[in-house]
């Protein structure tokens, strides 16, 4: 084994150390949570689709990154329509997934590690076939304003129609005729997901119910998804037509949004959820509970649901930064600088930070930045301040799947193959890629409900650990050295070096003595940086030039190239 395999190894014994001792009221806030897509990570039955048994067979892959927590997307019972997000029981485990049984399990074996679990809750809506549903349809006492019910209008011509102009964000109306009922409901997403009615007091206690059920089994925490959609105006008004939208009326983008998204009863709601995680802490015991939020909104509207600006009413531990999301090949250190301004600039000193890159939502970061700058925004998520969140596989660099629009099954995108490739979520939900055996491992060779990527017999974590340096590698270092520099508070530098070409962030750490460095070199050409003293290579990524201890005053960084470097004092 290579030296800097054992200089890997050696820095990981500190590293699990450090992360075993993160309990208590603050563990999550320097955290590295990995995103776990159940459906696409290990199938164990090898029926084609991963399950709770596959994570758990995988346990110990977790242990070996060094990650503090697992999010589990979606497990629930559900229809599948829109792979789970459309829940028809919120206490049930899918079938497809396993067995409350498995689940308990998986507690098990990832508490015995060290390591937390945190559920995805959905709380806007639910499936269609959600006993709820079916028994506000049918108007059954105590349930009739379970979702969002409208009478509708009648036209000039005496035809009936929507009650608004509200769309859902999969285009079209955002409003379903129901027989039964005689009435429309109202859906943000598919119309497989009515909204549920959160100005029924039924419906909060109801939610807050299933929040208590998972936490008494035991769960660390939640993803709250989709949390700006959750309340509706309730005067029904029109909304306004964005000028600037250039798409056509039936796209979401086409309105603004002021009546269907960020209203304020959503952020009192979020405030009322993390009080009942903050009481079940304080009435049982443990480790603080952590509430994470998804929400894709303007920064005014993200900082207040992290609570109020003094602390004194407390919402999200963090609500998910997807600033970094939209990074492509031609994104500068300008465009990068910006973005963590913005949080800097936004976010009271109190709350804490977050950083990710991808999700099951948008594309692999080496689909969307080319393979040799994977390395750079993995390191650059792990060296921030704060929680660091990964999507599984990218650690290893994995692309996006090949996936045609017949064999697809996102529901956003499969009514429109001309438009698929543009708009599909399949091909970052394929199949991780294991090994090079059958099916890259995934299960033992049944036709897998996403295909495997053609490429994955040339990028896999087999592969990737064979290696003498890997993105594997890179991943492992940086978050070591993020347990390690976690220790410390720290001030920052963001600078763009080189006419642009080049992010520096200098982070000095709070022993008065200790600066590191990162250096990425967003550009196309090769970029010297003169560092104007002695330091010492502690990451390079993949193909830089450079080894873990080299001394060096100066750097030359091929396109994409980065690296964390160490002051010699």
């Amino acid at each position: 084994m290579n030296v800097v395999a054992l200089a890997v190894i050696a820095v990981a014994l500190l590293a699990v150390s450090n992360r075993a001792t993160k309990t208590g009221p603050d563990w999550w806030k320097s955290s590295v949570i990995y995103q776990i897509y159940p459906r696409s990570f290990k199938d164990s039955d090898n029926d084609g689709i991963g399950d709770l048994q596959g994570i758990i067979s995988k346990m110990d892959y977790f242990v070996d990154l060094g990650v503090d927590a697992i999010w589990l997307s979606p497990i629930y019972q559900s229809p599948m329509v829109d792979a789970g997000y459309d829940i028809s029981d919120y206490r049930t485990i899918a079938t497809e997934y396993g067995t409350l049984d498995d689940f308990k399990q998986l507690l098990d074996e990832a508490h015995n590690r060290g390591i937390k679990v945190i559920l995805d809750f959905v709380p806007n809506h639910t499936s269609n076939l959600h006993e709820w549903f079916n028994k506000s349809a049918a108007r059954v006492p105590g349930y009739e304003d379970y979702y969002l019910w409208s009478d509708g209008i009648l036209d000039d011509d005496g035809n009936r129609q929507p009650p608004n102009n509200w769309l859902s964000l999969w285009s079209f109306s955002g409003w379903e005729w129901n027989e039964e009922r005689q009435q429309y409901y109202f859906h943000q997403f598919s119309i497989q997901q009515p909204d549920l009615n959160y100005r029924s007091e039924s419906v909060k206690q109801e939610m807050k119910d299933v929040m208590t059920y998972w936490l008494d089994i035991g769960i660390d925490g939640f993803r709250v998804d989709a949390v700006p959609h959750i309340y509706e105006d309730e005067q029904l008004r029109d909304e306004p037509i964005n000028p600037d939208s250039g798409v056509d009326s039936t796209n979401w983008n086409y309105l603004e949004h002021i009546y269907t998204k960020d209203q304020p009863e959503t952020f009192e709601l979020v405030y009322s959820w993390r009080a009942h995680l903050d009481n079940y802490t304080n009435t049982v015991g443990g480790d603080t509970r952590m509430f994470m939020t998804e929400c894709s909104s303007d920064m005014d509207k993200l900082v207040r649901y992290y609570g109020n600006e003094y602390g004194t009413v407390l919402g999200a531990h963090f609500t998910f930064n997807f600033y970094f999301l939209d990074i492509s090949e031609s994104t500068t250190a300008a465009d990068l600088i910006a973005d963590i301004v913005a949080w800097y600039d936004n976010l009271n000193s109190i709350y804490t930070f977050n950083w990710l890159t991808g999700n099951h939502d948008n594309h692999r970061v080496a689909s969307k930045v080319g393979a040799k700058r994977v390395d750079a925004y993995n390191l650059l998520i792990l060296f921030l301040d704060g929680v660091s969140i990964s999507y599984m596989a990218e650690e290893i660099g994995q692309e996006n799947g090949e996936v045609t629009c017949a064999q697809g099954q996102d529901p956003s995108a499969i009514g429109n193959c001309t438009t698929y490739n543009e708009t599909t979520r399949d091909f970052e939900r394929t199949p991780f890629q294991w090994d090079s055996s059958v099916n890259a491992g995934f299960n033992e060779g049944a036709e897998t409900w996403l295909p495997v990527s053609p490429k994955y017999e040339e990028l896999n974590l087999e592969l990737e650990k064979s290696a003498d340096w890997s993105h594997y590698y890179v991943y492992l270092a940086a978050v070591q050295l993020k347990s390690v520099l976690s220790q410390y508070s720290s001030v920052y530098q963001f600078n763009s070096l080189n006419d642009g070409a080049v992010l520096e962030v200098v982070r000095v750490l709070s022993d008065g003595r200790s600066e590191y460095k990162l250096l990425f070199n967003t550009g196309d050409s090769e970029a010297t940086v003169d560092l104007q003293g002695n330091y010492t290579v502690v990451i390079p990524s993949v193909n830089l030039g450079y080894s873990k201890g080299d001394v060096t005053g100066s750097l030359v960084l091929p396109s994409g190239g980065s690296v964390i470097i160490q002051n010699n004092n």
